[in-house]
């Protein structure tokens, strides 16, 4: 049996940092390092678990797959040992977070989150907010929401991509194109604009296919109860899907195949506070065991 090797914690974290700020001079700004000093605990990462974790890629660098999984892995093990230290040292995190997502992420997985974290931390106020794409945006950047999930990114530097997601069909089972192609496929969507409801239009139009729209709404309650009725077909991803729904392979149903849509994680200052920071750190672990995890670029060694 090879002798088991413990990883340095204090590397681990540098490591995790980088990503997280966006570049090797930040990480080591935090971790009150030289940027030398930095690269050195890189090359003893890597000598640690014998692998290379990044090559170069033009200017700046990239994760290599064995990066990839450690920088996974090593989120989760600081996770564990913060909580570990926080519980025996008796520490509470404390103040408000004003938190923003959209309608898809609130009803079943959110609320499981926001138990767990109450309960580590009850000194903690955290405000919900569920809007459109746009607007979660728009709130985090000019301070409104602290932290958001959201379909699309915000400001370099404020925004990580954690997730990717497949779009699909969605409708009563056994649903199937009727008719001629001339003839308006019914959709459900929320009123524009809407990522998804762009993304289902052109995918439409793309492959020729007539469409109208046959129920908008703005709650994402009011598509799936015009879907379970059969009032048409809908385009979102299976994230909290209803039993009572189900996807609709494009092959069977005669609609076209989709691609994926990017999850992203928002945060209104840089280097938010211990308690934001704790519950985005939550947020991204949970949905990361979930969600299938993005491939990510590698900060530049710069600024």
């Amino acid at each position: 049996m090879l002798p088991r090797i413990n990883l340095d914690m204090d590397v681990l974290r540098t490591f995790v940092t980088a990503f997280e700020l966006g570049s090797f001079a930040r990480a080591a700004a935090r971790v009150g390092r030289s940027p030398s000093a930095v690269s050195s605990q890189l090359r003893k990462l890597e000598e640690q678990v014998g692998r290379a974790l990044v090559e170069r890629a033009g200017r700046g660098l990239v994760l290599t797959e064995a990066g990839e999984v450690l920088l996974g892995c090593a989120r989760r093990i600081l996770e564990l040992n913060d909580q570990t230290v926080d519980g025996l040292r008796g520490s509470e995190l404390e103040g408000e977070v004003r938190l923003g997502l959209p309608q898809d992420f609130a009803e079943t997985w959110l609320p499981r989150v926001l138990s767990t974290f109450a309960r580590a931390h009850p000194a903690v106020r955290i405000e919900v907010r569920t809007e459109r794409n746009a607007h979660l945006v728009n709130h985090v950047m000019t301070g409104k929401l602290d932290l958001a999930l959201a379909w699309s990114g915000g400001a370099r530097g404020r925004s990580e991509r954690i997730a990717e997601l497949p779009l699909v069909w969605i409708g009563q089972p056994g649903w199937q194109m009727t008719g001629s192609r001339s003839q308006p496929l019914p959709l459900i969507a929320f009123e524009a604009p809407c990522v998804f409801r762009e993304a289902c239009t052109t995918a439409l139009d793309r492959k020729g296919l007539a469409w109208r729209i046959a129920f908008a709404s703005p709650s994402l309650a009011g598509l799936w109860a015009a879907a379970e009725a059969g009032l048409g077909v809908t385009l979102r991803t299976a994230f909290g899907l209803p039993k009572t729904l189900a996807v609709l392979e494009p092959g069977a149903s005669g609609l076209p195949a989709l691609g994926s849509i990017p999850v992203h994680l928002l945060r209104a200052e840089r280097e938010p506070s211990k308690t934001v920071a704790q519950l985005a750190s939550i947020l991204r672990e949970s949905l990361a065991q979930e969600l299938p995890t993005p491939r990510r670029a590698r900060p530049r060694g710069g600024g």
